[in-house]
């Protein structure tokens, strides 16, 4: 393959291509602890459910690795595909254990920390790798990224699915080695690029900033609302599946292949959502997405009352809402923010959306044993009312399609 110029730049051919890959295969381990659930919950039968606690552990690990990375500058200090690769290896390792050990619930939970923390070094790293490459052209590729992390996040789920009848260990052991083989690729194929930049050192008071300046504002609010509903509705995509088979006799389905396809079909959000914001601007492309599954979240009791292929129709639809706007959103926060401040309000920005994760999970995991489960992701409408709301004056009917 011979590589493509760009301008003065001798980009290879493959380069986004891996880049992509690479960054699915580095996520799949994020969600392999919820594809095995059932299993997992066999052992810990008074413990049930688990999916937030499960979901939880590694969104606080994320957390963690995202602001250590940020203060100690670790992918300016060192290339970038070197840190991609060791926390690849490391989270990788991290997910294996929590198939081979005989780890009791803290144990478990303290793995899967351990592998949210190693996913700090690989999506938001993997995004700056690309950066290197791309000087222009970068909004559109963050829509193909981040649509790639969605796949890698539905992937276990894919895994589960066709391997129904081998031991729930092989989806562990093969989400690891796809993370491992990501890491390697990324390293081995995809040098530093002309491009890379040392980031601005981190300022953890420019969250401040965040309350002064009214867009950056508006759109950071947008993005907390939208976190309030996407990874709880990930983590309960089985569970909504499973309730809704048992309340439809003589209609069966692969629950895990299906909670592939709903999560994973939001990758085309993303996608399309980048190309379509080309045109008419990322904030109108984010506000339309978010009210789409803020309608799905307030008529998810009525799916129940629906027949299995609109039912599945509308749980693919919110898939492809529920995220189609993280890039649009990222976007606009750095199209916003200061320009000296643009790193650490993305870092904090991305902090304070993962940490809502974790409450509105805890949340849905003390509820879901309370209320009828037809009538328990409702309560996520909240956040997309919440983002639209703070939204409105970027998408003004005069404004320009600019953000």
């Amino acid at each position: 393959m011979r590589p493509v110029v760009t301008g003065a730049v001798n980009r290879p051919a493959w380069t986004m291509p891996v880049i992509v890959f690479s960054q699915f295969a580095g996520t799949s381990i994020w969600f392999s602890g919820n594809a095995v659930l059932a299993e997992l919950m066999q052992r810990w039968s008074s413990l049930s459910p688990m999916a937030g606690w499960i979901t939880s552990a590694v969104q606080l690990g994320f957390i963690a690795g995202t602001l250590i990375f940020a203060i100690f500058t670790v992918s300016d200090r060192f290339s970038p595909r070197r840190v991609f690769l060791l926390c690849a290896v490391a989270g990788a390792l991290a997910n294996l254990l929590t198939g081979l050990s005989g780890a009791d619930l803290a144990g478990l939970l303290a793995l899967r920390f351990i592998t949210g923390f190693f996913l700090a070094g690989i999506y938001p790293v993997g995004m700056k790798i690309a950066a290197g490459w791309y000087k222009k052209g970068l909004g559109n590729a963050l829509g193909f990224l981040i649509g790639a992390l969605v796949l890698g996040t539905a992937f276990p789920h894919l895994l589960k699915g066709g391997l129904s009848s081998v031991p729930w260990q092989a989806v562990i052991l093969l989400s690891s080695v796809v993370c491992l083989i990501g890491g390697l690729l990324m390293f081995l194929l995809i040098p530093d690029g002309p491009y890379l930049v040392a980031g601005t050192r981190f300022n953890p008071l420019a969250v401040v900033t965040l309350f002064r300046h009214r867009e950056l504002r508006a759109a950071a609010l947008g993005y907390f609302g939208h976190m309030w509903e996407l990874y709880t509705l990930w983590a309960f995509v089985p569970f909504f599946l499973s309730a809704y088979l048992s309340n439809a006799p003589g209609f069966s389905l692969n629950v895990s292949f299906w909670s592939f396809l709903i999560i994973g079909i939001g990758s085309m959000g993303c996608s399309v959502g980048g190309l379509v914001s080309v045109r008419v601007g990322s904030a109108r492309v984010a506000y339309i997405q978010l009210m789409v599954s803020g309608i799905c979240c307030l008529l998810s009791p009525l799916f129940f009352a629906a027949p299995p292929a609109l039912f599945l129709g509308l749980m693919l639809l919110w898939g492809i809402s529920v995220v189609g706007d993280s890039p649009q959103f990222s976007t606009i926060v750095a199209r916003t923010a200061p320009q000296e401040l643009v790193g650490s309000a993305l870092t904090l920005v991305n902090c304070i959306g993962f940490s809502i994760t974790v409450v509105s999970l805890s949340l849905m995991q003390w509820i879901s044993t309370r209320v009828p489960p037809q009538y328990l992701l409702i309560l996520l409408a909240a956040g997309p009312a919440m983002g639209l709301v703070c939204m409105k004056s970027l998408v003004g009917r005069n404004r320009p399609s600019t953000i």
